[in-house]
């Protein structure tokens, strides 16, 4: 949980921008481990890889054939996922550019996709209410599993060694223990937009469309913590752990970006904070080996890389 030292400042200056899609971008992705590359998705149908710290374009990925809404990047970097209207999950090779392969089955929009730890499996979650896992070292290209229990989209998930974590518009949080085949179910009562575990999966951070955000205990479905501040109402926003796990951050409509101390759910100063991009905010993502790095992708068509002051 948190550290004793207490959360962290938010970085809050602005590094970079990134002006390169044409129209709303749905999310912005971290590499994994140190480097600093994001990937974006967006309305103009492309996934475009940035360098963070210069803010250069490096690659444009052409090939879906509607929007972009949701990444997934292996723990190499070699290769990513992205998903979205296309109904299809699009598996890419980063080195080349091009689609290893294309696995469809969904009947509607796919709004996200999700590997495991090894890449060995994708799953998607879709507009038509069931995830869906693939196998990635299989020759077919059918699903190998298809989970059915939402009674609306499928807007966000979690893929870990042993869980999926499943939020949908119809207000439940499902949690599928693939070891013990078994599935816990947490009415939240309101839409979900997204669903972040802490990393020792004992409590999970779920945004719903009823501005909050509230701390979840994974065994009892209890609710440890709320945030809120945000406008939060119609649109899919992420929320996110800050460094350390010791902050919640969310992007919300109104293009502010609201951070909060984990352990007492107050507002970390300024309260209310700045208006920073034009339009909502889509996604919020913390660098994930820097404590002085974040990015958010917004409706007004760009991506902004935040840092704290000395970390330019």
């Amino acid at each position: 949980m948190a550290p004793s030292r207490g959360p962290q400042p938010l970085a809050r200056n602005l590094h970079v921008a990134l002006h390169g899609h044409k129209g709303a971008v749905n999310v912005a992705r971290y590499s994994k481990g140190t480097a600093k590359y994001v990937l974006t998705g967006g309305q103009d149908r492309t996934v475009r890889l940035w360098n963070a710290g210069s803010g250069t374009e490096i690659k444009t990925f052409a090939a879906h054939g509607y929007e972009v809404l949701s990444i997934t990047v292996s723990q190499d970097n070699s290769k990513f996922a992205s998903s979205g209207g296309d109904r299809s999950v699009f598996l890419w090779d980063v080195a080349t550019g091009i689609t290893i392969r294309r696995l469809a089955g969904h009947m509607g929009k796919i709004n996200v996709v999700e590997f495991n730890e090894d890449t060995s499996v994708v799953a998607s979650g879709s507009f038509d209410s069931t995830v869906r896992l693939w196998d990635l070292r299989a020759q077919s290209r059918q699903a190998i599993q298809t989970l059915e229990e939402a009674h609306d989209a499928v807007q966000t998930l979690h893929v870990g060694s042993s869980l999926i974590i499943t939020g949908s518009v119809d207000g439940h949080v499902r949690t599928y223990d693939l070891r013990m085949g078994e599935l816990r179910s947490d009415f939240i009562g309101h839409p979900v937009t997204s669903v972040v575990p802490t990393q020792d999966t004992q409590t999970y951070l779920v945004a719903t469309l009823d501005n909050h955000i509230r701390l979840m205990d994974c065994s009892t479905g209890k609710m440890l913590n709320d945030f809120t501040g945000h406008v939060n109402e119609a649109y899919r926003c992420r929320a996110c752990f800050g460094y350390g796990e010791a902050t919640v951050i969310c992007g919300d409509e109104k293009g502010q970006i609201w951070a909060w101390d984990l352990v007492d759910a107050k507002v970390l100063q300024p309260n209310p904070p700045p208006q920073v991009h034009q339009k909502i905010i889509t996604w919020t993502e913390h660098h994930p080996t820097d404590p002085g790095e974040m990015t958010t992708s917004s409706a007004d068509g760009t991506v902004k890389i935040w840092r704290l002051p000395d970390n330019n």
